[in-house]
């Protein structure tokens, strides 16, 4: 008889090469399916984890990812994405379904309100990316954990600060539980791209929020 979830054992580590399409996976189908944003623009799995693709040599080279694994069969139940601020994008990202396009220019707008024009610089702050959980350890607490476990590990390398778009009230509430304060938020139901109400469908959201936390004492 299967394991009951309260008595799975979930490990907290740094992700490793092999962790990739296991955390392609995790992140494509759990966006595709519950974030406010790709569920508007009717992101897929497979679209969603080419993004996520994209992302895995950047986020191997930084080491500052952070992973939940079942401790006893070592299958990757959790995963909080995270680069460094200032690191470029990928390249490939023209290649992308142009479905995130309109999510881009939200988020983007959010950072360039809360940048004011300042230089970001390597080493200074991590951004916290794209946090998802399977389904199978929901309830647990797992994504509450692995914000802690990547603040710590972000610390521990010198980190400064830590920034995030929230964009859902579930996540929104897991950094505001960790800590951060939310600086500059967007509406899903005015935001206009190409002249289109492309989020008007997720209003009742709100919108995305930009949100930091100091990691100094």
């Amino acid at each position: 008889m299967a394991d009951s979830p309260e008595h799975v054992q979930i490990e907290y580590g740094v992700y490793v090469p092999s962790d990739a399409e296991a955390m392609a996976k995790l992140l494509g189908k759990t966006f595709s399916r519950y974030d406010p944003p790709a569920v508007a623009v009717d992101l897929t799995d497979s679209e969603f984890e080419a993004f996520v693709r994209l992302l895995c040599l950047k986020v191997t080279a930084e080491g500052l990812t952070i992973v939940a694994r079942l401790a006893d069969k070592g299958d990757l139940v959790g995963a909080l994405l995270t680069e460094d601020s200032a690191s470029a994008l990928p390249d490939g990202m023209d290649r992308l379904s142009t479905k995130f396009e309109p999510i881009f220019d939200i988020l983007s707008q959010l950072n360039k309100e809360y940048r004011c024009g300042q230089a970001v610089h390597s080493g200074e702050s991590l951004h916290l990316f794209l946090l998802g959980v399977s389904d199978r350890v929901a309830g647990r607490g797992v994504a509450q954990q692995l914000v802690t476990a990547c603040l710590k590990h972000g610390t521990r390398r010198g980190y400064r600060l830590a920034v995030t778009e929230a964009t859902n009230k579930v996540s929104q509430h897991i950094f505001r539980k960790q800590g951060f304060v939310g600086r500059v938020q967007r509406s899903y139901e005015t935001h206009r791209f190409n002249g289109q109400q492309v989020f008007a469908s997720i209003a009742e959201h709100g919108g995305p929020i930009l949100m930091d936390k100091s990691l100094t004492p």
